[in-house]
This record gives structure tokens, C-alpha cells and sequence, in this order.
């Protein structure tokens, strides 16, 4: 994508990104998400010099505050155990900072800030009044007791407190840190402060929670998906469907895909993906659920129960011949080789259902290829816009019905569609990286200079 810029842009875009690497060494994933937004933003920022001398990218591309903290707890055989906690607080200019907490091994401060800073952009889209933020912890959850969870984020929390609030920085779960974590963290909160706020989201219903929440993102993304067919004259319905991942969002991908009468037909898991050529239906998805949600299973297991289902080991699904795809599992799990491979099988669209998951190489054969791409920070942007409902309720003390909140979901995606439409069109190709890009950073940037150097 580089190759597309010349003169003034180019030389723009050099500059800064030289001054990111500098400041930012061994951050590769943050390096990559900021190179991918100056790409496509450096030409808008020249035609509109006004950027340019105040210095909007360059202070979104730093982060207000960057909170690292030691996370002390004891796990069952009374062993003490040490982590490390982090919350990047990246940009306020349209609202507190919103974003989740990960909880997994692979949690670093550059992860962390590349999420965060995907997450202005992502939270900008949605016309919601919430900044960008993200934290974590590289604490694993897997294979520990219910106890020993209770104990590691009471302790995460225990410091975290100090800095979030339910007008600061409101954060919701991601990676490793579901329902039971957020309930845990919560109660903790409450405890230390004494006082009963929407300072979480992804709470339960019985406490805060929003319905819809946990199926959001996952049907947030199809809803994108049929706003972008519909725009290029194809209906999803009989569409067959390669999804990865097998947790909460291509869990209800996969769902949203069967009530819509798509076929989807792939999951997968850090082992492999199953393959079920007559595609999943409402009791091979209960299968899963329990599989993942309740026995903690590995997706191999479902080849077992389903025999005409293939499971292959140590691969991704994107060789699977289809009309659409949904990388819904975690950051650069779609490689150029995998772009190509499913150009040549004659895939119609791909929708980013994780965050960060196709690689730059993947990226820039999609839009040459001209086939719908919609980038994570647009298409999986419904699980943030359903907390953003959940702190509205919490707000106003009350609670939306399912069908309410299903369809100030519906019309915020299609929103962040006409968005990335109005700014991603070219030649009669809508580029949906360019388009979210420029919208997200246009009410960011406008934000930033209408309240100074701050």
C-alpha cells in the first residue's frame, strides 16, 4: 500500500513513521497498526494541512498514559505467583477510555498498544461518546480453579481501581476474560470503592449487564457483512461461510450466519480447524458451545461426534473453498498465502471478526484484488458499541429489551457502513481500510483540536 503514495503524503508518511519506530523499538504489533492507519490516512492529512500542523496522528500514535503494575496472588497449593498488569490509556478526546481487558500469556505492552490504539479508531466509528483504551495481563485463565481466577483478579483489580472509573476509563472483557472474570473484578471494585457504578461492561444481567453483550461482536460483524453485500448486489443467504476461531465471537458468527441461512462450515482452535462440509446447523453449534464454554474442550473432539466432519491438525481454515470469510480467532492469523488461497477459490468477501487478524501482505492483496475487506476496527466494532449501550443503561438505571439493543446494534454497524462508504470510495471500489481509517480519525482529530494542546 505504500507504493500507492508519492510526493508530499510519502514524505509525510516516511517521516512519521520513522519517528514511531524510534520511539516505539520491538513493539512489532504496535509498529504494524500504526503503519496501516498513516498509510491510508497520510494523503487525507496533506489535502487537510490544518492535521498536519498540530500534529494529530503523531498524538494519537502516543499514548496519554501507560499504567504497568506487579499483580501478586497465590494459586491453590499456596505457591505465590507473580504477573504483570497493564492499562493503556490512549486517547480521551471523545470520551472516557473504553476497551478491554486480555488475560493470556502473549500479553505485552506492544499488544496491548496496538489494541488500544485500534480501539480509537474501532470505539470513533461507532458515533458513541467513548475514547480508546486496553489492558490486560499475561495471566493464563486456562486449566485454573474458579478460585484461583477469584484470587488473580481481585488482585489485578486491587491496583487497577486507582485508575478507571465509570467517567475515566470504563474497561469490558476480550481474550481470557469472560463473564466470570468481569463478575469478579466487579465485585472487588465495588468492594475497595463502596460504590455501585457502570465502571465495568459485560457484567451479568443481574448486575449491570447489557443483553446481547456477549453475542455482539460476533453478530455485529454479519450485520456489517450483509450491509457491505447488500451495497454490491449479493444477499447472504446460501453463502458458504469458513470461520476460525471458536470462542465467544466465532461462536456467534457462526450463529447469526445459520439464522440468516448462511452455510458456515470451519472452526477452529490453537490445535487445527474442523472442517463439516454440510455446514452447521442450530445442534452442531450447541455441540460446540458446550465443547468450548463448559468442558473447556478442543475443537478436534467434534470430528468424533460428527463423522463426516474433517479435522486437520496444525492448520487454518483458509484453504477451504468458500464465498466468504470471517477470521474470528486472534491478530495475524491470515497470511498472504492464505489471501491468495482464497482469492483463487473464489471468495467474494472477508470480515474481520478479531482484531488485527489478516497480515499487511494479506491486506494488500485483498484491495488489489478488489474483493469486499472490511478491517476489524469497522466490522467487529459491535461488542464495544454494546458496552457503550450497557454503560448508557447503567447510566439511566434501566435495562433495553433484547430486541431494542439488537437494533441500536444493527443501526450502528450500518452507520460505521455508510462511514467507511463515504470515505473509502474510489473508482467505483469502496477500500473499507480506507474508509474506516478516515472516519475514525476525522471526529478523533476534530475532538483534538477543538479542545487545544492537550
Amino acid at each position: 500500500m505504500v507504493k500507492s503514495l508519492s510526493g508530499k503524503a510519502l514524505t509525510y508518511y516516511n517521516e512519521f513513521m520513522e519517528q514511531i519506530r524510534r520511539k516505539n523499538p520491538n513493539e512489532p504489533e504496535f509498529l504494524q497498526a500504526v503503519e496501516e492507519v498513516a498509510q491510508t490516512v497520510s494523503p487525507y492529512i496533506i489535502e487537510n494541512p490544518h492535521y498536519q500542523k498540530a500534529k494529530i496522528l503523531e498524538r494519537i500514535a502516543e499514548p496519554e498514559r501507560i499504567i504497568s503494575f506487579r499483580v501478586p496472588w497465590i494459586d491453590d497449593k499456596g505457591e505465590f505467583q507473580i504477573n504483570r498488569g497493564y492499562r493503556i490509556q490512549m486517547n480521551s478526546a471523545i470520551g472516557p477510555y473504553k476497551g478491554g481487558l486480555r488475560f493470556h500469556p502473549s500479553v505485552t505492552q506492544s499488544v496491548l498498544k496496538f489494541l488500544a490504539f485500534e480501539q480509537v479508531f474501532k470505539n470513533s466509528l461507532t458515533t458513541l461518546p467513548m475514547g480508546g483504551g486496553k489492558g490486560g495481563a499475561d495471566f493464563d485463565p486456562k486449566g485454573k480453579s474458579d478460585n484461583e481466577v477469584m484470587r488473580f483478579c481481585q488482585s489485578f483489580m486491587s491496583e487497577l481501581f486507582r485508575h478507571i472509573n465509570s467517567d475515566n476509563d470504563v474497561p469490558a472483557g476480550d481474550i481470557g476474560v469472560g463473564g466470570r472474570e468481569v463478575g469478579y473484578m466487579f465485585g472487588q471494585y465495588k468492594r475497595l470503592k463502596n460504590e455501585f457504578t457502570g465502571v465495568l461492561t459485560g457484567k451479568g444481567l443481574d448486575f449491570g449487564g447489557s443483553l446481547i453483550r456477549p453475542e455482539a461482536t460476533g453478530y455485529g460483524n454479519v450485520y456489517f457483512s450483509v450491509e457491505a453485500l447488500n451495497a454490491h448486489k449479493m444477499d447472504i443467504k446460501g453463502q458458504v461461510c469458513v470461520v476460525s476461531g471458536s470462542g465467544n465471537v466465532a461462536q456467534y458468527t457462526v450463529e447469526k450466519l445459520i439464522e440468516l441461512g448462511a452455510k458456515p462450515v470451519t472452526l477452529s482452535d490453537s490445535g487445527g480447524f474442523i472442517y463439516d462440509p454440510e455446514g452447521f446447523d442450530s445442534d452442531k453449534l450447541a455441540f460446540v458451545m458446550d465443547l468450548k464454554n463448559v468442558k473447556r474442550g478442543r475443537i478436534s473432539e467434534y470430528a468424533k461426534k460428527y463423522k463426516k466432519a474433517k479435522y486437520t491438525e496444525g492448520k487454518t481454515p483458509w484453504g477451504v473453498k468458500c464465498d466468504l470469510a470471517y477470521p474470528s480467532a486472534t491478530q495475524n492469523e491470515l497470511h498472504g498465502d492464505d489471501a491468495k488461497e482464497l482469492i483463487k477459490n473464489g471468495c467474494k468477501g472477508v470480515f474481520e471478526g478479531a482484531n488485527m487478524p489478516s497480515t499487511p501482505d494479506a491486506i494488500e492483496a485483498f484491495i488489489k484484488a478488489k474483493i469486499i475487506f472490511a478491517p476489524g476496527k469497522a466490522s467487529n466494532a459491535g461488542g464495544v458499541a454494546t458496552s457503550g449501550l450497557e454503560m448508557s443503561q447503567n447510566s439511566l438505571r434501566l435495562s433495553w429489551s433484547r430486541e431494542e439493543v439488537d437494533q441500536r446494534l444493527q443501526n450502528i454497524m450500518r452507520s460505521i457502513h455508510t462511514s467507511c462508504v463515504k470515505y473509502g470510495t474510489e473508482k467505483g471500489f469502496v477500500n473499507y481500510v480506507r474508509g474506516a481509517n478516515i472516519a475514525g480519525f476525522v471526529k478523533v482529530a476534530n475532538a483534538m483540536l477543538g479542545q487545544g494542546l492537550v
